[in-house]
């Protein structure tokens, strides 16, 4: 894998457990956490159990999103749940810097995973959950070619009420 995917103002980057801390401050902030399935709060032990049986084991391929112009860290985009047998995954974004929110980077970080997942994972499909009324996340989607699969109504319970789920995805029939 190489080490760096370039995407203009912004790369990936592979994950590596100095971005721990980083990534449960991130995951753990109101803003990244009210539009994330999963919803509980990350703890540095938890991640760092991630990195060891996941993401070591090539269950799971994660990058950090950092923008190209100083090399900061802003978010991180994620495979996981590969199905070697039925070539596909789930993906997975958050932007972690709240400044850097609303810049393209989530647009510009899918189209590289749209890339990545065809051409290096070698992947039939690729797919994702997103809240539906997360509705810049959904049109940064179909910019980088996920087109909506389903509409799961009530499908997260949050508080008192329910959140309706869109299932998207990506096919690359070349990849059988």
């Amino acid at each position: 894998m190489d080490n760096k995917i370039d995407l203009g103002p912004v790369y990936l980057r592979p994950i590596t457990m100095e971005d721990t801390r980083r990534i449960v401050d991130w995951r753990n902030s109101d803003r990244v956490k009210k539009n994330f399935i999963y919803q509980k709060p990350f703890t540095e032990q938890g991640h760092r159990m991630w990195m060891e049986t996941k993401v070591a084991t090539g269950e799971v391929v994660q990058f950090i999103l950092c923008e190209t112009k100083g090399d900061r860290p802003v978010g991180s985009v994620y495979f996981r749940d590969i199905d070697r047998e039925n070539n596909k995954a789930e993906y997975g974004i958050f932007i972690g810097e709240a400044d850097a929110a609303g810049k393209g980077y989530g647009t510009l970080a899918a189209k590289g995973a749209v890339c990545y997942a065809e051409k290096t994972l070698k992947l039939h499909k690729l797919m994702l959950r997103v809240f539906a009324d997360n509705t810049a996340a959904v049109k940064s989607y179909e910019k980088a070619g996920f087109i909506k699969e389903a509409y799961l109504k009530d499908e997260i319970k949050e508080g008192d009420g329910y959140r309706d789920v869109i299932l998207m995805a990506c096919c690359f029939p070349e990849n059988g």
